[in-house]
């Protein structure tokens, strides 16, 4: 049997790797964390479902499931989409969850952006490609534009996100039903501060919204400091809350 972190950064997108690994090393020297990895093969089909029920398999492994254990967990983008759908159907394994570049329109993402373009700019997918590295990193210099419109590439054909060229799907917006933190990049051209904010009608008591001064779409890799920052006072706020409940219900006994 498996021994759970306490908590699991889930990555859908294996392109993007890269992208979540400064957050997990912050987080890593104040809690035991762990990143669970889906990769979608060839010949699979871009169902978030199956991502789910893996997940979901990962964390019946642990020997301290029947013990009413819960992760937290925390997801950027598609990721982060899994994260939520887990968390619908499964509330009671999952501590918290933290939603990075995931707005009010959860199946929102930047492969939806991107075939939005595709079909009303009369361009290359490389010239459009290209586009979406200064809309999703802003300004850089010339030799990572290459690289980075590579892993974009990569990530349309890797990634379980559900949108096409041919269609663009949907996901319920609906209440999350664990407590969650909302953060998002004040400058993101994906999801917006409208996009973010618009959780503000769906916000359950211990849910928060943070939005990262300067930061665009991956801003967990540029200001992880400040995230990890966020995510573990968050966390904090759980804990505390909690002890108060427990102190409260010894003093009622």
């Amino acid at each position: 049997m498996l021994e759970l972190p306490k908590a699991l950064l889930l990555n859908a997108s294996p392109s993007f790797q890269e992208f979540d690994r400064p957050l997990m090393r912050y987080l890593s020297w104040q809690v035991s964390i762990a990143r669970w990895e889906y990769y979608q093969t060839p010949d699979e089909p871009s169902d978030l479902e199956i991502a789910v029920n893996l997940l979901q398999e990962y964390l019946e492994s642990s020997e301290e499931l029947d013990r009413g254990y819960a992760v937290h967990l925390i997801g950027h983008g598609v990721s982060g989409l899994v994260g939520l759908l887990y968390a619908r159907r499964y509330p009671d394994r999952v501590k918290s969850l933290t939603l990075l570049s995931v707005g009010c329109h959860p199946g929102l993402d930047w492969q939806s952006f991107y075939y939005a373009h595709l079909k009303l700019l009369p361009c290359s997918r490389q010239t459009i490609l290209r586009q979406m590295v200064d809309h999703l990193f802003g300004c850089h210099p010339k030799s990572m534009i290459s690289t980075l419109t590579e892993i974009l590439e990569q990530d349309l054909f890797s990634s379980p996100s559900p949108h096409s060229l041919w269609h663009s799907a949907s996901v319920p917006q609906g209440v999350v039903g664990v407590p969650t933190l909302f953060c998002g990049g004040s400058e993101d051209a994906i999801v917006s501060a409208h996009e973010l904010q618009g959780w503000q009608q769906k916000l359950g008591e211990l849910d928060q919204i943070w939005q990262c001064p300067g930061g665009k779409h991956f801003f967990q890799y540029f200001y992880p400091h400040k995230v990890a920052r966020q995510i573990l006072s968050f966390w904090l706020s759980l804990n505390s809350i909690n002890t108060h409940n427990v102190n409260q219900s010894n003093f009622a006994s």
